[in-house]
């Protein structure tokens, strides 16, 4: 006996539903450790595996869509699920089974649209953007940096109004709300402005901080869109998943993980206690 208690049946519980990253920032290695340091129990179902480190992806290796459906129906059949989130789904066929599957799914779905890494490599086909619009459907939250917005919707979210015509297609294509990332928006500013957009609720909820100088984002977008999908899990309101899930990006950038050439995100950073 090791006196440990098993882990409670109570437990919230939330899925990733994404591609491995070998190095361990980015993918379901990053959900599954933000989960957890969130107070969330983390499953996974893994479409692509990648071999990759912080300087970028060498190559990947996808999973027959049989066994990315059997994975899920797995879960789902034996755990109560508080919340999906998606990340790397790489294939037409990737996004088109996660869609089906989530079709039945009565809960909070987070989808971060990846397409390119932060290395600059493609990790999306691009007939694939196509079928991502169709999984806006089922979307909760849509966490899309501002190249992929750009590629989503044909203009890059650098102004109120752009957003806001931007976030109106989201919505078109059934999403709930979108959370603009705005890393990659005015790169020269020294502040960060992440904006939440949500459907017929009020106008956007600005994020305003100040500019993490750090190289070491590896899997900073993985991060976000778990830590979001974990607090919606905990049964948190929406804004206050997205305020929260920032916060613990920003801890892992303040500190992050000296791995590799460039660093990742330091998973373990966040140390704020819970009441």
């Amino acid at each position: 006996m090791t006196g440990v208690d098993p882990v409670s049946r109570e437990v919230p519980y939330a899925l990733a539903i994404a591609s491995s990253d070998s190095s361990g920032g980015a993918g379901v290695q990053a959900d599954l450790k933000t989960m957890a340091r969130l107070g969330v129990y983390g499953g996974s179902v893994v479409v692509a595996t990648t071999a990759q480190n912080t300087t970028g992806v060498r190559s990947t290796h996808l999973l027959p869509t049989d066994e990315v459906r059997a994975q899920y129906d797995a879960v789902v059949d034996d755990v109560a699920v508080g919340a999906v989130k998606t990340g790397m789904l790489a294939t037409v066929e990737g996004v088109r089974t996660v869609h089906d599957c989530l079709r039945s799914f009565d809960g909070p779905v987070v989808v971060d649209p990846v397409m390119v890494a932060t290395s600059g490599d493609r990790l999306l086909e691009a007939e694939a953007v196509d079928a991502y619009r169709d999984l806006f459907a089922e979307a909760t939250l849509v966490t899309p940096n501002a190249d992929e917005t750009a590629e989503l919707v044909g203009e890059r979210p650098s102004s109120s109004a752009a957003r806001e015509r931007a976030a109106d297609r989201f919505f078109d294509w059934g999403a709930d709300a979108v959370l603009f990332k705005g890393g990659h928006v005015n790169d020269d500013s020294a502040t960060v402005t992440d904006v939440l957009i949500s459907d017929g609720e009020g106008g956007p909820t600005a994020v305003d901080a100040e500019r993490i100088a750090t190289d070491a984002t590896h899997g900073s977008g993985c991060t976000l869109s778990s830590a979001v999908a974990a607090e919606l899990a905990r049964g948190a309101s929406l804004s206050a998943a997205v305020e929260r899930g920032i916060e613990f990006v920003r801890a892992g950038l303040r500190e992050p993980a000296r791995v590799g050439e460039h660093g990742s995100v330091n998973h373990l950073a966040w140390s704020e206690p819970r009441e």
